[in-house]
């Protein structure tokens, strides 16, 4: 076999071996690969206890309890099915009932979840500054004008 043939049989391999890489790769992700789940759709999947998860809605109305200085517990909803969480820790600023929140741990029971991180989410009218003044010079601004502090200024 000549030089140019073993090259060729030599890249040809390593394609192979790459291309299995990857699609073994994209196979044990594919259940993983959203960002966050709904509480709908950890009603419907089976879970074991012990599975560890990310859950997105809005915090429940009414459902906020906080028995001591450091736990918080509250329900995070999609309107159709809630996620009971408790949560050890300081909670962002933003975190309010009606809020959107990710959070993030542990599932202990059917519909119960012990976090180890929560995301409070701005609300959909939030825009940085910079992408409010480039939509007025294209001529299609349509929100209130953006807060001062919603973007530090640039120097």
């Amino acid at each position: 076999m000549s030089r140019k043939g073993r090259r060729l049989m030599l890249i040809g391999i390593a394609l192979a071996v790459v291309a299995c890489a990857a699609g073994l790769t994209l196979f044990a992700l594919r259940g993983s690969v959203s960002l966050f789940m709904t509480p709908t759709e950890v009603a419907e999947r089976p879970l074991s206890a012990g599975a560890r998860l990310r859950i997105g809605g809005l915090v429940k109305e009414g459902s906020v309890i906080k028995p001591d200085a450091k736990t918080i517990t509250f329900a995070v909803t999609d309107t159709n099915k809630d996620v009971a969480v408790t949560y050890t820790g300081i909670v962002p600023d933003l975190f309010r009932e009606g809020q959107g929140v990710v959070v993030e741990g542990v599932i202990e029971a059917p519909s119960r979840l012990r976090a180890d991180s929560v995301l409070a989410k701005h609300d959909e009218n939030y825009m940085p500054r910079e992408v409010a003044d480039s939509l007025k010079k294209q001529g299609v601004w349509q929100g209130a004008e953006p807060s001062s502090k919603s973007s530090p200024a640039r120097p």
